[in-house]
């Protein structure tokens, strides 16, 4: 029996024998004990850690929801934000700005006057009825030049706020004297306010100057009145103001104070070898010879650049101050930059518009002659003043240029010689 068994073990395949070994092995009893070891290890370091994870996992639930609902909101408000709010209200600055502004000069309006805030109506632009219900405290603020984008003409407050510009790191504030104002009245007036600081460090290099309502004292009504701005505008470091031009100039300005006339430069220098040292000089031979004038500065000043001087000279105040040069024939009455701007002839008192062509030439010659005697020239008597400053005022108000009859003749080549008084008599034979 045992021969027979082992006879059928030995024509078993050898390798189908050890498979069934594989099969039929088990796992050793150090090996169940310690995988129930390790499970029981498991389960308890689980039961240990869920209520952290727990706790953990509560938390970040709780950030994420808060944050969810922050962007919700947000969102809203700058929805709501993306249309200004609307205001039938609104600041404004009653007159232009003038220009250039330094650092350290008082901030003024056209004509040197304080600047001055109104409140008005938005639709008529009327101001409002004064006093005001209530104060209503203003802050004055600095923006960038570049704000409102394009051609905006709206904004919000919010937009109004993020576009304030504050001082540089270390500065002073860049905006100092009156910036908090209380207005009782529909208007208000800003004496005393300077920037410290130049606008070439921001990117737009331009400055506005803004208005806000802060406050209105015992106010029951939420309406929003509008921010007020100006145009922008560089502000130049003081250093600069000396060789600053005026806009306007004054008579007694230096002529270098015109545009494109630089101090000591090549223009100033030949204008004071002819003896023209002030605008007021400038414009009298302007006047009366334009054509040395132009000769005086030469070819090395151009038909574009001079146009340029010219114009800016012609922005001068003349006031109502006349002169009166007698000549052989008639009195001529003109203004302090030797501009005819009348004629008497006995009792009668004539505009220049009133004359011909040959009157204003002989009216040309006695321009040149009191230009060439200014010196002894008199200011006109009160009655001469009752005759011919009414009109002369009224013709400057009306947009009428005192110098037509000069820019008639300027380019008419005279043919006959001054002495000709015949002709000067028949011009003037209706003048009595």
């Amino acid at each position: 029996m045992a021969a027979k068994r082992l006879r059928q073990d030995a024509d078993q395949d050898p390798e189908s024998s050890s498979d069934g070994k594989r099969v039929r092995r088990l796992p050793s009893f150090s090996t169940v004990i310690r995988e129930a070891m390790m499970a029981k290890s498991l389960q308890n370091i689980f039961f240990a850690l869920e209520p952290l994870l727990r706790k953990v996992v509560q938390e970040e639930v709780e950030k994420g929801v808060i944050h969810g609902l922050r962007l919700f909101q947000r969102s809203n408000s700058m929805h709501l934000e993306a249309a200004p709010e609307a205001s039938s209200l609104k600041l404004v600055f009653k007159t232009q700005l003038s220009l250039p502004i330094f650092t350290g000069s008082k901030i003024e309006c056209l004509e040197n006057n304080p600047l001055e805030l109104v409140i008005v109506d938005s639709d008529t632009g009327e101001p409002l009825a004064s006093p005001l219900p209530w104060p209503v405290r203003v802050e004055v603020v600095v923006l960038d030049g570049d704000f409102p984008g394009g051609d905006q003409s709206e904004w919000s407050s919010a937009d109004f706020q993020r576009n304030i510009v504050k001082e540089r790191t270390g500065k002073r504030p860049l905006l100092t004297g009156e910036v908090n104002v209380t207005m009782r009245d529909a208007s208000a007036v800003i004496s005393d306010l300077s920037f410290t600081d130049n606008s070439s460090w921001i990117r737009s290099r331009q400055f506005r100057i803004g208005a806000r309502v802060v406050a209105a004292a015992g106010s029951q009504n939420e309406q929003r009145i509008k921010e007020a701005m100006t145009v922008p505008f560089v502000v130049k470091d003081h250093r600069g103001e000396l060789y600053r031009k005026h806009y306007p100039p004054a008579l007694g300005d230096e002529v270098w104070r015109l545009e494109r006339i630089g101090k000591d430069g090549a223009f100033h220098r030949k204008l004071s070898a002819a003896n023209i040292h002030t605008v007021q000089e400038f414009l009298k031979l302007l006047i009366v010879q334009p054509h040395s004038l132009r000769d005086i500065l030469g070819v090395g000043m151009s038909d574009r650049v001079w146009e340029a001087t010219v114009a800016h000279a012609k922005t001068c105040p003349v006031g109502g101050k006349l002169y009166v040069y007698q000549g052989s024939q008639c009195s001529l009455l003109l203004n302090c930059i030797c501009e005819p701007v009348g004629i008497v002839h006995g009792h009668t008192t004539l505009t220049l518009q009133e004359l011909s062509q040959g009157q204003r030439t002989y009216v040309r010659h006695l321009a040149k002659e009191a230009y060439q005697n200014w010196d002894r020239l008199e200011e006109a008597n009160d009655l001469f003043n009752q005759r011919v400053l009414p009109q002369y005022v009224e013709m400057q108000q009306s947009g009428v240029e005192s110098l037509a009859w000069y820019s008639v003749d300027q380019g008419i080549a005279v043919d006959y010689p001054f002495e000709d008084y015949e002709i000067v008599d028949s011009a003037l034979s209706g003048f009595g």
